[in-house]
């Protein structure tokens, strides 16, 4: 499962463990900026995963790379084409890694959000789980199972507080950043 942060996590992840599902978490995000903003919520999730009982695989913090990746994108809004891009590129690396490890099937914490948009986050996972299926002679497929219905948003605020996480107030990149004050405020508003 690829995760943005330690509160959109926190509700899939009791869930799934509730559900006899024992996920591997992968926490690869580099469109967060700066680095330090990016260390704090990977100490955050780690911490969350270790009291889980719960794997965490770190993916390189590469920015410049996701830069690059996004370029020519970078005044658009929020759910727009910048978005659309970063989703790829994050879940195209959890869908290689997945397939790495002989996982049949993924999924992300970034449908946990109401301020992303899930189709875009659906059709990047659809086209990650696709490539990396051609790519590694595999079938994979990406879960695109909506996080924000069945109370799990209701408890991800509970748990927030009851983990007392660092509850940051942009998605992570610098370009969300310029935005993040027009936005209602939400424990995690742009993950």
């Amino acid at each position: 499962m690829h995760c943005c942060c330690a509160p959109c996590s926190s509700a899939i992840l009791e869930w799934m463990l509730a559900n006899d599902i024992q996920p591997t978490l992968y926490y690869c995000n580099p469109n967060i900026y700066p680095e330090e903003e990016y260390q704090i919520r990977k100490n955050e999730i780690t911490r969350y995963a270790g009291k889980l009982g719960l794997d965490i695989i770190d993916d390189d913090y590469d920015h410049p790379a996701w830069l690059e990746y996004i370029k020519g994108t970078e005044h658009e809004p929020e759910r727009g084409g910048r978005c659309l891009l970063c989703f790829k590129l994050r879940l195209l690396r959890t869908a290689r890694k997945a397939a790495e490890l002989g996982f049949e099937e993924f999924t992300t914490t970034l449908a946990s959000s109401r301020w992303k948009s899930l189709d875009q986050i659906n059709e990047a996972g659809r086209w990650a789980a696709d490539l990396v299926s051609r790519e590694a002679d595999v079938t994979l497929m990406f879960n695109d199972r909506n996080w924000r219905k069945g109370g799990l948003q209701q408890r991800r605020n509970e748990l927030l507080r009851e983990n007392g996480f660092y509850n940051q107030l942009y998605c992570g990149c610098e370009f969300s950043f310029r935005t993040s004050t027009a936005l209602p405020q939400d424990p995690c508003p742009q993950q």
